[in-house]
């Protein structure tokens, strides 16, 4: 997995190609299918292929600026899967390394934005989260029952038995139809678990009379 190349937070760099996209989610230890077309996103593929092969997913926090404004923490992913199409786009996969704070945006003369990234708060992304000290699947299962029956989704329940758990919550928060900012929550929170509880409590808001507590 890409993220056993990054030991240390020296292992990243200062400053990194971002990749204002909304309602994408990366997570550490999580992939992203992209289809680039933008003429400055070939350009920001191609230098990261040519250099260390990192760009940062964040959200724009409004849709009218130009550019618009970007979110304050974003995830950085490394390009682990690469093509080109016969009509020149770009079709690659990240997977998700260690998220980071914005420190600045640089004035620079590439057509896509760059800022100082500050890894610091994020260090334990480097590692796998401890299953001991997650959420218990049975209470997750619970939650996604719930909400399936009550959104009238599809659900492959063998996959969700066999995940390991930090990936069952990376696809979920991924994979749900969460607005934006509830997405943004769900990246920020401080850890795994926090994630998850704060998963949890999303997939029982749209319970009808779901009192439910995700403390578990």
């Amino acid at each position: 997995m890409a993220a056993e190349t990054y030991h240390h937070l020296s292992d990243l760099p200062d400053v990194i190609p971002i990749f204002p996209l909304a309602g994408a989610l990366l997570l550490p230890r999580w992939s992203l299918p992209l289809n680039i077309f933008e003429p400055r996103y070939l350009n920001m593929v191609d230098d990261a292929m040519a250099g260390h092969r990192l760009i940062g997913m964040i959200q724009p926090t409004a849709q009218g600026g130009n550019p618009p404004d970007i979110a304050d923490v974003g995830c950085v992913g490394r390009i682990t899967a690469y093509s080109e199409t016969d009509d020149g786009r770009y079709l690659i996969s990240l997977t998700g390394i260690c998220r980071f704070a914005v420190g600045r945006e640089l004035d620079v003369m590439t057509p896509y934005r760059q800022v100082r990234a500050q890894w610091t708060p994020y260090a334990d992304d480097l590692s796998s989260a401890n299953p001991s000290e997650l959420p218990n699947r049975e209470r997750l299962k619970s939650s996604l029952q719930r909400y399936v029956a009550n959104s009238r989704m599809e659900v492959d329940w063998q996959a969700v038995e066999a995940a390991a758990l930090e990936t069952l919550i990376n696809a979920l928060c991924a994979g749900c139809p969460f607005s934006d900012i509830e997405r943004q929550a769900l990246l920020e929170a401080p850890t795994v678990r926090d994630r998850a509880l704060a998963l949890m409590a999303l997939l029982d808001m749209q319970v009808p009379g779901d009192d439910t507590s995700t403390l578990q």
